[in-house]
C-alpha cells in the first residue's frame, strides 16, 4: 500500500507546519486589531412589553 510509505509527505508537512509556525504565523499576529477591544460598562435598556391591539 503506498499510502502507508511516509517517505515524501512526512517532510513535507514537516516543513509546511515549521514555516507557518516560525514564518508566517509571527508576522501575522504582530498586525494590530482596527478596533481593539476596550473596558465599557454595559448599558441595560429598558424592556417594555409588546401590547398587543386585539387583547
Amino acid at each position: 500500500m503506498p499510502q502507508l510509505n511516509p517517505n515524501p509527505w512526512f517532510y513535507i508537512m514537516v516543513t509546511a507546519w515549521l514555516t507557518f509556525s516560525l514564518i508566517i504565523q509571527p508576522k501575522l499576529l504582530s498586525f494590530t486589531t482596527t478596533n481593539p477591544p476596550h473596558n465599557k460598562t454595559p448599558t441595560t435598556t429598558k424592556i417594555s412589553p409588546w401590547t398587543w391591539p386585539w387583547t
